[in-house]
């Protein structure tokens, strides 16, 4: 999910808050959470650390930038599988997409900070629940197009297959590059395990 400019329509402080995250993103990840300071941050995204500041006044903020921006990201995703012809086929063409390509691998290291600081800030921590709820709120709609199943109907049914879902798409996330595993094999395997368990909602 990487950082691009914002649609048309969005103000000029919008904009350049999202090329400020563009240039910040790198920084967190060479650096972690709390390596990286509020000096780095700025420095990476060429400019002075008071003029930083009144973009993101707090590391935490920074991520709960990243985290929103995101979310932005995924439920453009969602709005276009949710009007295409075949829902359900543009939905494991697009998670297929995303686990076997370079975003999912350039996404890792930054996911893992998120994760970590989510465990000593709350603001974090309910910024990331709130991005996982939307996502499995928007995996369920899709079961619910394709189903012909009203939302609460297709969250009562399938509502544990969207949770699995998710932590699939994020185990595919948290794939570490130096770990000695064959990342190919196990992405085919939880590719394998998403086809399963997408299949159980419609063959």
């Amino acid at each position: 999910m990487q950082v691009s400019l914002r649609p048309s329509g969005l103000s000029h402080a919008d904009i350049r808050s999202a090329g400020i995250l563009a240039s910040v993103r790198q920084a967190f990840v060479d650096k972690g959470f709390d390596g990286a300071s509020m000096q780095d941050l700025a420095r990476a995204a060429g400019m002075s650390v008071g003029n930083f500041y009144r973009y993101f006044p707090s590391k935490a903020a920074i991520i709960q930038a990243l985290i929103e921006h995101d979310a932005d990201m995924v439920q453009r995703d969602f709005a276009a599988i949710l009007t295409s012809d075949q829902p359900m086929a543009t939905l494991r063409h697009v998670i297929r997409t995303r686990v076997q390509g370079q975003d999912c691998a350039d996404d890792q290291a930054l996911w893992t900070e998120i994760e970590a600081a989510s465990r000593h800030s709350a603001e974090i921590a309910q910024a990331a629940q709130r991005m996982e709820t939307e996502v499995i709120g928007n995996l369920l709609a899709v079961f619910a197009a394709e189903t012909g199943l009203s939302l609460p109907q297709a969250q009562q049914r399938y509502a544990t297959t969207a949770s699995f879902l998710l932590v699939m798409i994020k185990a595919a996330s948290c794939l570490s590059c130096a770990s000695p595993i064959d990342h190919e094999a196990v992405r085919a395997m939880i590719l394998a395990n998403i086809d399963q368990a997408l299949d159980k909602v419609v063959p």
